[in-house]
């Protein structure tokens, strides 16, 4: 079965939600996760998990964010933001940021299916992720201001056990903390978006 195909079928079926993201939640961030109550006046974002084919292969576009004094800096996450008011929909502000930060023609972007909202303590962002298809063999190119890397993985590597790991890792407040991540080539992929991620791979694991 082609992975376009599959993933229609992935998406007609019931999403594994909540309980296949906190399969990567850091155990720290647990209470904030599950009150409902943060959620109310959380800023509305979007990201893009895009396949493309590379080398008769199927990969993900990441980015990794420059270092800064913030929550998220240096972190890898996929291509997305927050909702603006000229944005149509959430999808349309997915494909908007992606443009921005790693260039690439929403025209040959097609649609095929939207994950679990996400709800995330530190920004204070609830985030919409959807899935596409990208049909452009084109470079991508990254937003120096807001991406330091884009990095390519495989989607075939997130279907590996041994793709997950805990890291140790050092938050920007200087706190130490372990979490189960995604490891690639030594790149830590942990947080929201192994949250996200690991959606997408329970419901690809359980779609027959």
């Amino acid at each position: 079965m082609m992975i376009a195909e599959k993933l229609k079928k992935c998406f007609n079926a019931p999403l594994p939600g909540f309980n296949a993201q906190l399969q990567m939640a850091p155990t720290y961030r647990m209470n904030d996760l599950l009150n409902t109550e943060h959620h109310r006046n959380a800023v509305k974002s979007s990201v893009l998990i895009l396949f493309f084919e590379k080398n008769e292969e199927f990969y993900i576009p990441f980015i990794k964010r420059p270092i800064y004094n913030g929550v998220h800096s240096g972190q890898i996450a996929f291509p997305g933001g927050r909702w603006e008011t000229t944005d149509k929909s959430m999808y349309h502000t997915a494909l908007r940021e992606a443009r921005e930060e790693i260039g690439i023609k929403t025209e040959k972007v097609s649609l095929i299916g939207k994950l679990t909202d996400l709800y995330i303590p530190p920004s204070n962002y609830i985030v919409s992720p959807f899935t596409g298809i990208y049909h452009s063999a084109d470079t991508f190119i990254a937003d120096p201001t807001e991406v330091a890397a884009i990095i390519e993985i495989p989607f075939s590597f997130f279907l590996k056990s041994d793709s997950r790991k805990e890291a140790t890792l050092k938050l920007s407040n200087g706190q130490q903390i372990t979490t189960p991540s995604f490891n690639f080539n030594n790149e830590i992929i942990w947080g929201a978006t192994a949250m996200i991620l690991n959606e997408l791979v329970v419901l690809w694991k359980t779609t027959v």
